[in-house]
């Protein structure tokens, strides 16, 4: 039986997991260093590193030594951990397959109104939860926009059209229309003109709400 040869190179694997490294503590040294409102210069004249150095690994072009790390460290005041927050962090991805959206009933659905959740993310750095959302309107669906929550609200208008009051401001989606907008006012669908009507709706807020 003839064996097939190993198709993925682990020295290449290795390589690239340390450029991802490289990255990431550049980018905390970057944001500690913009935090603190301290300029290249500065921070080059307290570590005794020169710019090009300092300007390299904050792009993620070299790897840096322990030792530079500790000398950053303490010119910026954060322990030497924190500038691999970013590396360490998970990140998650969320795969929901056509037609495996699990269908609930959101506070204040109107009859008919269908909403399948494809995903949620929270708990995250950014402090933010994201819920995306397919709506299918029907013959049969209520027509109330009476719809009011915490956050920012996206909606891409897939197929039908429908007319979607905002506040005092009414617009008329169609496939490919995007309406973004604060969710705290009155909102909702208020003339369902082609049915039926598909749309992705995306919400974020904070986490602490």
């Amino acid at each position: 039986m003839t064996v097939a040869p190993f198709s993925q190179d682990p020295h290449s694997l290795r390589e690239a997991r340390e450029k991802v490294l490289e990255v990431a503590i550049g980018r905390e040294v970057r944001a500690h260093r913009r935090k603190q409102n301290i300029t290249v210069a500065a921070l080059s004249e307290t570590t005794g590193l020169s710019v090009g150095m300092l300007s390299k690994i904050e792009n993620g072009n070299t790897s840096p030594s322990l030792t530079t790390l500790q000398s950053l460290a303490n010119a910026l005041s954060v322990p030497i951990t924190m500038f691999f927050r970013g590396f360490e962090e998970e990140r998650t991805a969320i795969h929901t397959k056509a037609g495996e959206g699990v269908e609930l009933e959101r506070e204040g659905t109107r009859a008919n109104h269908q909403y399948n959740l494809l995903g949620h993310l929270g708990a995250n750095k950014s402090g933010v939860i994201v819920e995306p959302y397919m709506i299918t309107l029907n013959e049969n669906s209520d027509v109330f926009p009476t719809f009011q929550h915490d956050g920012i609200e996206t909606i891409y208008m897939l197929e039908g059209e429908i007319n979607y009051r905002h506040g005092d401001q009414v617009y008329p989606l169609r496939p490919g229309d995007t309406l973004f907008f604060d969710a705290d006012a009155p909102h909702g669908p208020e003339v369902l003109v082609k049915l039926p009507a598909r749309y992705l709706s995306i919400i974020s807020y904070p986490q602490n709400t």
